[in-house]
């Protein structure tokens, strides 16, 4: 329930422009949020920018598609019949036998894309919108369905929201999730027609009074709409509309919508209760509600609903619903760059583990090798499915509770079983890495410090990678620790720039660079063992 829930206010930074320092501190915020954690070439970069120009270029998105998902998954075992290795499936046809390769394929697909972003907020935003627009592959299973719904959400995240509903409301993943493609006149089903209103427009909290009687007049609106199989496209079926009036409630001003007949009724009949629904201002705050959760903190307490919430819901509904100017006056506010909101979010497992291939870098095969390519990224979509974000597939149509379940949110990512998993995955990443195919999924902890400015200074390397890999910086106590670590027990700093040093002059002596190796994979794991690096 997305309501006020704290009564003591916690910051009173409101949507007013953000005028104080702009500096590496707010530059790495910023990154975190809008990007699956930042590598430190994106944040010398964003440096390099005023704050407008940052969160400009964050929010510009090409419009050039990224490229389709293809067969990586011809084996001894598993022969795609009709699509050879390496050429995308999404234009092929159907094959039952092939769909949960396929399937992986795609989620695989979806996770490098993640890893390669580009320098803008299109993947973290196109997350957010899935969630939002919750469907699982398990329910209506066709790939080229999630392909195609995955598509849809990615090219209009930063359009105009009332267009993505009703892409979102026709679309076939979605007609198949929420049974619209059953819904008929003799036979209403109400199941989208509820969500539309419960989740996905007007929310569940105290302003948003729709009732039974609107939920399922909606219904009847929406009745009629089908999927082609042969060609995975929605269609309207006229002879399966109903053709009477739809009156609703006084929360809708008691409109009635008129019953059309024909072959366009179906999208003369949605336009009309878009249009309804979205003259309703609780729909932006509900949107503007759901955006604070994912990007800036999961508890709204009354001031962050006055100070924040309304007047940006405002600026949506000024802007007629259109994405990009609402998330440019949110990530230029006061209150997103409030200090008291720098780390206080939990990573999400696919924050966790895209984090950790773009922060250290890893290196990654290409395209030229498809398989490999795949396989790794399958490898990073299974350590987030591992910790219950299943991409793809969140448990239900509302989403993964860590947005939504009172009191717990995000708190929920971390227990007893996930916690351990998240620091056995850094932990051999740290060591041995994952290898496939003469291609190692691994950190390289020498060439990490390399990338910092003073790499030979244990002070300053040691401030330089909690900067980096941490939101809040550590105790003056963790920090000697980390230091001893480093002189492996000395006292002296030039026992590490010495070891440093030697290891710089002689890079083929194998004794001289294991001396660095082990005290920085000590110092690595260390870190990222800290509860610290759990935050966001």
């Amino acid at each position: 329930m997305i309501t006020a829930t704290t009564k003591t206010a916690r910051t009173l930074s409101g949507a007013s422009k953000y005028t104080g320092t702009w500096g590496e501190a707010q530059v790495r915020h910023l990154l975190r949020r809008t990007m699956f954690s930042a590598k430190k070439s994106d944040i010398d970069y964003f440096l390099t920018k005023t704050m407008d120009q940052a969160v400009d270029e964050l929010l510009t998105v090409t419009s050039t598609p990224p490229d389709p998902p293809v067969n990586n998954y011809n084996t001894p075992r598993v022969t795609d019949p009709d699509i050879p290795l390496g050429e995308t499936w999404v234009n092929g046809p159907s094959n039952p036998a092939l769909t949960g390769a396929r399937r992986n394929s795609w989620k695989s697909w979806w996770v490098g894309l993640m890893v390669d972003q580009d320098r803008n907020i299109l993947e973290k935003l196109t997350l957010f919108w899935h969630n939002h627009f919750a469907t699982e592959t398990n329910v209506y299973r066709d790939p080229i369905h999630a392909y195609n719904h995955s598509k849809m959400l990615r090219s209009g995240a930063l359009g105009n929201f009332r267009s993505l509903v009703r892409a979102v409301t026709i679309d076939p993943a979605m007609l198949i999730y929420l049974n619209g493609n059953k819904n008929t006149a003799q036979a209403p089903d109400e199941n989208y027609a509820r969500e539309l209103q419960e989740l996905f427009t007007l929310g569940k909290g105290p302003d948003s009074q729709y009732t039974e009687d609107d939920v399922r007049a909606a219904a009847r609106v929406l009745t009629g709409w089908r999927i082609n199989r042969a060609t995975n496209v929605t269609y309207f079926d006229a002879r399966q509309h109903d053709t009477n009036d739809k009156t609703f409630s006084a929360f809708f001003n008691n409109t009635t919508i008129t019953g059309q007949s024909g072959t366009d009724a179906g999208d003369k009949e949605l336009d009309a209760l878009l249009d309804m629904i979205f003259d309703v201002d609780e729909v932006a705050r509900h949107i503007v509600r759901k955006l604070y959760r994912w990007f800036v903190y999961y508890d709204i307490d009354e001031a962050a609903e006055e100070n924040v919430i309304k007047p940006l819901a405002q600026t949506f509904i000024d802007n007629n619903y259109e994405v990009k100017p609402l998330l440019k006056a949110f990530f230029t506010s006061e209150h997103f760059f409030d200090s008291i909101n720098y780390g206080c979010l939990i990573k999400s497992p696919l924050d966790y583990s895209v984090g950790l291939a773009r922060q250290y870098d890893l290196d990654l095969p290409d395209s030229s090798d498809v398989a490999n390519q795949y396989y790794f990224w399958n490898i990073l979509w299974q350590v987030a499915f591992i910790q219950q974000q299943d991409l793809g597939d969140p448990p239900s149509v509302a989403g993964w509770p860590a947005y939504y379940q009172v009191p717990q949110f995000h708190e929920i990512w971390i227990n007893t079983d996930t916690l351990p998993k998240r620091n056995q995955i850094t932990d051999v990443l740290i060591a041995a890495g994952v290898s496939r195919g003469g291609h190692s999924m691994q950190i390289d902890p020498i060439a990490f410090a390399g990338t910092f400015s003073k790499p030979e200074d244990p002070n300053a390397l040691i401030d330089d990678m909690v900067a980096y890999l941490h939101t809040l910086d550590a105790h003056p106590d963790q920090k000697e620790y980390m230091k001893s670590i480093l002189l492996a027990g000395q006292t002296n700093d030039s026992y590490w720039t010495d070891a440093w040093n030697d290891h710089k002059n002689d890079p083929d002596d194998t004794i001289k660079r294991n001396i660095l190796l082990i005290r920085l994979r000590q110092l690595l794991k260390y870190l990222m063992n800290l509860a610290e690096f759990q935050l966001s």
